[in-house]
């Protein structure tokens, strides 16, 4: 194997990392996230570079691309992570047995974490975060896009490491070649769980190959239901920040779904979307009543493609129904349960929605954006996960956490 030997360098590290005490991660977090600001220009040289192979038309090129102010909102979502409290051996769960045996249930660390993901340097620094806060080694294999941001990323990590006196091994970059995907899929005994972050034939690529446990982070085909209860002001700007706030997000609107008794208010829902040349695939009945109130070369009849699709850009479909449970059986059949939203007044609806829509956040009256680490109060995410099995939305330093029992008797013995 090409990468054995960062393999086997990872999984001695991970047997040291937990000598550390939280307040040495915390501090060394801080100099990350310091470091990052005073090199912004060189990772900026360093992202030029990636971003002149890409074409500016792809969606994924504004994953890719990193700014001055995303550069800082990466380190201060570094600087969160140092400011959370550790999860290390918090007690999830305390008993006494009848024989007095005393049990308690702790948290500790996956070991080591290995990442597959595309075009998306703040992976980098998010996952570094998040592992080394929860005790977990990483193993990163970035996209080839990505190669020279993520390689300047981790060689400053590695230099604030050095400095600090910590082990460099704790963070692995593995090549953007095939390979070494290939060769991560198969470590057993090296890496403990994997994470595929990337678009659904990534995902689903991992899923079918990997001999390591799997931790799905999967796609977003997110919808906001207007309901006939539906405040207008309300929806028009949810629905305008849920498409076009950043539209190569998982968390980005794809399908707004319309009671069909609230179409005379479609124009006024969706006016705003035209000012970001929002292009929209509408069914039949939502076409016509935007044909001459939105802009012509805006709007197209939707195929039955357009439904379950995540665009990724800045385009969007359409769908009427005749009443909750059409607009429920809707979803049901093309979400891929990341998040959903609901625009109603009526409280029994939004408690219906809440109760029967499958997805990892579910939302009523607020904008699918929310769905980030960051937001939810994580300091940053490793993932979004729609599976339902050890963690389900955004992941953060307790999703990155197993559990062992610690038994603490005075000579009991088993009754033969």
């Amino acid at each position: 194997m090409k990468y054995i030997e960062q393999f086997k360098a990872a999984k001695k590290a991970s047997r040291g990392l937990n000598k550390l005490s939280p307040d040495k991660i915390a501090a060394v977090l801080i100099l990350v996230a310091e470091a990052l600001n005073a090199r912004t220009d060189i990772i900026l040289e360093a992202n030029k570079k990636d971003l002149s192979r890409m074409s500016e038309e792809d969606p994924r090129y504004d994953r890719l691309m990193l700014t001055p102010e995303r550069i800082e909102g990466i380190a201060s979502d570094t600087r969160q992570v140092a400011e959370l409290p550790s999860p290390l051996g918090q007690i999830i769960e305390a008993k006494t047995l009848p024989n007095r045996l005393e049990m308690e249930k702790r948290r500790t660390p996956l070991g080591v974490v290995g990442v597959i993901y595309e075009a998306r340097p703040n992976v980098t620094v998010d996952v570094f975060a998040l592992c080394v806060k929860s005790g977990n080694v990483c193993v990163l294999k970035g996209g080839h896009d990505a190669d020279e941001s993520n390689k300047i990323l981790v060689s400053i990590i590695k230099n604030v490491l050095k400095e600090a006196g910590i082990d460099t091994e704790i963070i692995q970059l593995l090549g953007p070649d095939r390979t070494a995907a290939d060769e991560l899929m198969q470590a057993q005994g090296y890496v403990d769980v994997l994470i595929p972050r990337g678009s659904q034939n990534l995902i689903n690529s991992v899923r079918a190959q990997s001999k390591i446990p799997v931790i799905e982070t999967g796609a977003g085909i997110v919808h906001t239901y207007f309901d006939k209860s539906g405040d207008i002001a309300k929806g028009a700007n949810i629905i305008f920040n849920a498409k076009t706030r950043r539209v190569s997000v998982c968390n980005a609107l794809d399908c707004l779904i319309l009671h069909k008794d609230r179409l005379c208010d479609l124009p006024k829902l969706v006016e705003k979307l035209a000012e970001k040349k929002v292009v929209i695939m509408a069914d039949e009945k939502a076409f016509d009543a935007l044909s001459g109130r939105y802009p012509a070369e805006l709007l197209n009849p939707a195929g039955q493609t357009d439904f379950g699709t995540e665009f990724l850009s800045f385009k969007m479909a359409i769908k009427t129904v005749a009443s909750f449970d059409e607009a429920i059986e809707h979803i049901y059949e093309y979400s891929s349960q990341h998040s959903e939203a609901i625009v109603a007044e009526d409280q029994a609806t939004i408690d219906r929605f809440f109760m029967e829509v499958d997805a990892a956040a579910v939302y009523a009256n607020a904008s699918t954006a929310f769905t980030d680490g960051a937001q939810f109060g994580m300091g940053a995410e490793i993932g979004i996960s729609t599976q339902k099995l050890h963690a389900r939305g955004p992941m953060a330093l307790n999703e990155l956490t197993s559990y062992k029992w610690i038994i603490k008797g005075n000579g009991q013995t088993r009754p033969v």
